[in-house]
């Protein structure tokens, strides 16, 4: 046997006879103090208990109470034993910890030395979530503080109490799975078979059979906040008009908020239909509830019990809250209108960021008008232009242009046009789906359709972006054209008697847009090539390009005699009824709401707060 192996081998038989240990005769064993009920029991310590219930119902709290006292008489019984106090959580769900303060307040106090023991009913009662559980317990074990279960007569400082803690804890959790399956399974029959959630709700009571009835008096106050708002006014206008006349929330707060406001608004029951399962809960640990985008079945059901807004009402204050931007400026449901005569005859004035017409609406009001055929005269001697162009003022673009920009839902005008009205800061958008024209009026500040396109400092403009998602809708869903890009309309400025106008063609945009080009390297020549694999990928190039109509590739301009708008030529002038400014005729067939019916209901809104008594 060589020396290394022999080495190895004495070495080995060395470890063995080390570890065959010593007579045990010869060692003094001192015991551990056992931690179980007994010893505890015995030992002086500072003991709380935890006490938790999930709902607020007469059951619960009667439950509550019990496990309060319960608890309470036990540490003071044990003269060993000083009461730290007891922690609760009342109506609160042991899924999640985020909403527990009692917990959380009993683990601060815990970790400051306040508390050595604590006493829980079941591990259910504690926590019904697996991870939170255990967390819990090893965060309270770091400190050395042990939870005594009383219906598994489990100690979590037990040497076996941590694996019997993870099965139990799992159980708990998995039945709170259960439950929640149980529950929504429940909800989804009763739903199914038109048994419905009856909450309480401002403007009802519920009868001896659980059915809505209508309470008068809180129905006042559902009445005026729809009434108010669909003639303009603002969520926090009528919170603080329901504040000063001391009307009470269906909580019975007299103190109101944009908030409640908006609750109110969004709740079909007010015009008499249902519709359950608006929200839903995903996780039944986090019981954070989402909106349901249908996500989860919903059920409606129209007619349910007595209204006290008609539907049409309940719509149109919905639709002008769906449109943000226009809400936001406190201002009357809009109302279609059409200009019956004049120069402008079959426009129709549209408001930059409402939403709530079709195209087809536009449509329809734009045909509503038989516009007649311009007459054009012309004064003086002519100048004979046959064989002259109007060329593209596109392809010269310049500052003294008179530009319209749509991008991204913005709406920006050239300085140029702002200088063509002199001093006007309002204007007025008109649209012609017949013609697929934009007219732009001068109008005062206080029309529901003004725009604010610039503002006029020191003899100088300042232009304005402004933001026009109706517009941008409307006129994209009109032309077909895709909603990227940058898309800019050429201008036209009329003048006559001192009445000013500008009209944009929508027919031929010149499109801004971002491309993406793919390069492909070329491949190497076969007396370049090396051993070495290529490596060079592919190489994405974006580029801003102008995109102009296919038309205009074999045209540099138009004919003149084929360019047939009034006011190209300064010869020419308009022999018809000019009055731009002609007020829009409102097309009763075509709203639900006119102006009138608009009134009508602010009237009831202020004749019912006649009857209302300010608080001092």
């Amino acid at each position: 046997m060589i020396a290394s192996e022999k080495a190895t081998t004495d070495s080995k038989q060395k470890i063995r006879s080390r570890y065959k240990g010593i007579d045990p005769s010869q060692l003094e064993v001192i015991p551990a103090i056992a931690t179980d009920e007994i010893a505890l029991e015995q030992r002086p310590l500072k003991v709380a208990a935890y006490v938790r219930v999930s709902t607020e119902n007469d059951e619960q709290t009667s439950s509550y109470e019990l496990q309060v006292n319960d608890f309470t008489e036990r540490i003071k019984a044990n003269p060993n034993w000083e009461f730290a106090g007891i922690y609760s959580d009342e109506g609160i769900s042991g899924t999640n910890l985020t909403h527990r303060k009692g917990m959380l307040q009993m683990i601060e106090d815990a970790k400051a030395g306040k508390i050595q023991h604590i006493l829980a009913k079941s591990i259910a009662r504690f926590a019904r979530n697996v991870v939170d559980c255990l967390s819990v317990i090893d965060e309270l074990r770091e400190v050395g503080v042990g939870v005594h279960f009383d219906e598994n007569n489990l100690y979590t400082l037990d040497t076996t109490g941590a694996l019997v803690l993870t099965i139990l804890a799992t159980v708990a959790e998995e039945e709170s799975r259960s439950k929640s399956f149980i529950m929504n399974w429940s909800i989804e029959r009763r739903f199914s078979k038109g048994i419905f959630l009856t909450p309480k709700l401002l403007g009802y009571d519920l009868n001896e059979e659980g059915d809505l009835v209508v309470n008068p008096d809180e129905a006042e106050t559902v009445k005026v906040i729809y009434y108010l708002y669909i003639n303009g006014w603002s969520t926090k206008e009528i919170a603080d008009l329901l504040t000063e006349y001391g009307r009470a929330t269906k909580l019975g707060n007299e103190v109101w908020n944009p908030t409640s406001v908006d609750g109110v608004i969004e709740n079909e029951r007010h015009c008499g239909d249902v519709r359950a399962r608006k929200t839903y809960t995903p996780d039944f640990k986090t019981h954070k509830s989402e909106k349901n985008r249908q996500n989860r079945r919903q059920y409606i059901q129209r007619d349910h019990h007595e209204a006290i807004v008609s539907r049409d009402v309940y719509n149109a204050a919905n639709l002008l809250k769906s449109s943000k931007q226009y809400a936001s400026k406190s201002r009357p449901l809009p109302v279609l209108s059409v200009i019956d005569g004049g120069i402008l005859s079959g426009f129709v004035p549209i408001d930059k960021s409402w939403s709530g017409f079709s195209t087809e609406d536009y449509k329809a009001a734009c045909e509503s008008v038989e516009v007649p055929e311009v007459k054009v005269t012309a004064e003086g001697p002519q100048l004979f232009m046959g064989g002259y162009k109007v060329v593209r003022a596109d392809y010269f673009p310049s500052r003294e242009q008179l530009t319209m920009t749509i991008q991204n839902g913005k709406l920006r005008f050239s300085t140029a046009c702002l200088k063509q009205f002199e001093d006007v800061e309002y204007v007025e958008l008109l649209l012609n789906t017949v013609t697929n024209t934009i007219a732009i009026r001068p109008c005062d500040e206080s029309n529901p359709n003004a725009i604010h396109w610039g503002k006029l400092r020191e003899e100088r403009w300042i232009v304005s972006t402004m933001g026009c998602r109706g517009l941008s809708r409307t006129l994209f869903d009109l032309m077909n054209w895709e909603d990227e890009g940058k898309y800019r309309f050429r201008g036209q400025f009329i003048n006559q008697d001192d009445q000013k106008l500008l009209v944009f063609e929508l027919d031929e945009p010149v499109v801004t847009k971002v491309v993406e080009q793919v390069v492909v390297p070329d491949e190497p020549d076969e007396a370049e090539e090396t051993d070495e694999e290529a490596t060079e990928e592919e190489i994405v190039i974006r580029e801003t390009v102008r995109v102009y109509p296919s038309a205009w590739t074999s045209s540099f301009g138009v004919p003149v005699s084929s360019y047939d708008h009034a006011s190209v030529l300064v010869q020419q002038h308009y022999a018809g009824d000019w009055d731009v400014l002609r007020p829009a005729t409102e097309l009763e067939d075509m709203n639900t709401f006119t102006a009138d019916k608009l009134a009508a209901l602010m009237k009831e809104a202020e004749t019912i707060m006649e009857g209302w008594k300010k608080t001092a």
